[in-house]
C-alpha cells in the first residue's frame, strides 16, 4: 500500500514540473514578448546585413550541427536596378537619384511655361529630364535643397514666377524696376522691353509691410551698415523711407521671417540690379505682400 501512495506521489509531482517548465518557456515566434512584440532594436538590420548571416539577437534559431563537408556555395545574384526605385523615407518614386514630390505636375507645367531649364514633360510623373530642369530652377532661385523634388517650396516660387504679368508695371524709356508685392517677385524694365526677366524677393513682414507706389533711388552704396538693425546691406539702393534694394543675409523663402520694408533679393539678383539701376531709376511698387 505505501509503495502505491509513493509512486502516485512521484507521477504527480512529475506532472506539476512538465506543466511548470511548459508555461514557462521562451517562445522563439513571438521574440520573447510573450505576443509578437517588436523586434529588438537591431534586429532587422542584422537579419538583411550583406552578409546574409546572422547576427546577435536573432534567437530561436536552432543552431545546424556541423556538417561533414562543405556544400559549395553560388553567389547570391543581386536584384537588377531600374529606372525608378522606392524613396525609403517617402515612399515616392525616384528617377535618376530624383525623389518625386507632391507637386510634380504643377511643377512642370510652371517651368513649362517659363522656359529655359530644359525639356519637361508634363504628366505628373518624374524623369531624368524634369529632375534636371527642376535641379537647375531649384539652384537658379536658392531653393534647398537641390535634389530636383518638387516640393512646396519649388512650387510656389515656380508659380509666382510664372503668373507674374510684367505688363503691369509702365515702365518710361529708362530703367524702371518692378516689384509685385502679391507675388514677391521683381523684374526690371526699359523702353517697354523686360531687361531682367522676374525673380525672387521677399519684402516687409507684417508690422513692416512695403508700400506699393512710384519712387525713385536716390542713394546707393555697394555695402551699406544698417544702424538699427546692424546688419550689412549688400548693393544698397534706396528708394524711400530707410527702404532700398540689398542682398539679404537670410534664407529667402523662409515666409516666416521678412524684412523691415526693404526688397530683399538673392545674390545674383543683386549684383544684376546694381548693374542696372543708378541714382534717379525709377522704381514701381504694386500689390500688397499677404498678411502685412
Amino acid at each position: 500500500m505505501r509503495r502505491v501512495r509513493s509512486t502516485s506521489r512521484l507521477v504527480a509531482l512529475a506532472v506539476v514540473v512538465l506543466v511548470g517548465a511548459g508555461a514557462c518557456t521562451f517562445d522563439p515566434q513571438s521574440g520573447g514578448s510573450g505576443g509578437g512584440g517588436a523586434a529588438p532594436v537591431g534586429a532587422a538590420e542584422q537579419a538583411t546585413g550583406a552578409s546574409g548571416t546572422s547576427g546577435p539577437g536573432q534567437r530561436g534559431r536552432p543552431t545546424p550541427a556541423a556538417p561533414t563537408s562543405k556544400p559549395s556555395r553560388k553567389p547570391t545574384p543581386r536584384p537588377t536596378r531600374t529606372a525608378s526605385t522606392p524613396t525609403p523615407s517617402t515612399g515616392t518614386p525616384t528617377v535618376a537619384g530624383c525623389p518625386q514630390g507632391q507637386h510634380q505636375r504643377a511643377v512642370e507645367t510652371y517651368l513649362a511655361r517659363l522656359g529655359g531649364f530644359g525639356p519637361v514633360t508634363v504628366d505628373g510623373r518624374q524623369s531624368a529630364a524634369d529632375c534636371a530642369a527642376i535641379k537647375k530652377f531649384q539652384k537658379r532661385y536658392g531653393i534647398r535643397p537641390v535634389e530636383g523634388r518638387a516640393g512646396p517650396t519649388t512650387s510656389d516660387v515656380a508659380q509666382r514666377l510664372a503668373t507674374t504679368d510684367t505688363t503691369r508695371c509702365k515702365g518710361g524709356t529708362g530703367t524702371t524696376f518692378c516689384v509685385d508685392l502679391t507675388r514677391q517677385t521683381v523684374w526690371a524694365v526699359r523702353g517697354g522691353k523686360v531687361i531682367m526677366a522676374p525673380t525672387v524677393t521677399r519684402t516687409g513682414m507684417s508690422g513692416y509691410r512695403t508700400p506699393s507706389g512710384t519712387y525713385t533711388v536716390n542713394y546707393r552704396n555697394p555695402k551699406e551698415w544698417s544702424n538699427p538693425y546692424e546688419v550689412w546691406l549688400p548693393y544698397w539702393q534706396h528708394f524711400t523711407q530707410g527702404m532700398g534694394f540689398h542682398e539679404t543675409t537670410t534664407y529667402l523663402h523662409d515666409k516666416s521671417i521678412g524684412s523691415h520694408g526693404c526688397v530683399n533679393l538673392l545674390h545674383a539678383d543683386a549684383v544684376r540690379m546694381w548693374e542696372l539701376g543708378k541714382v534717379g531709376t525709377r522704381v514701381v511698387l504694386i500689390g500688397r505682400r499677404p498678411g502685412t
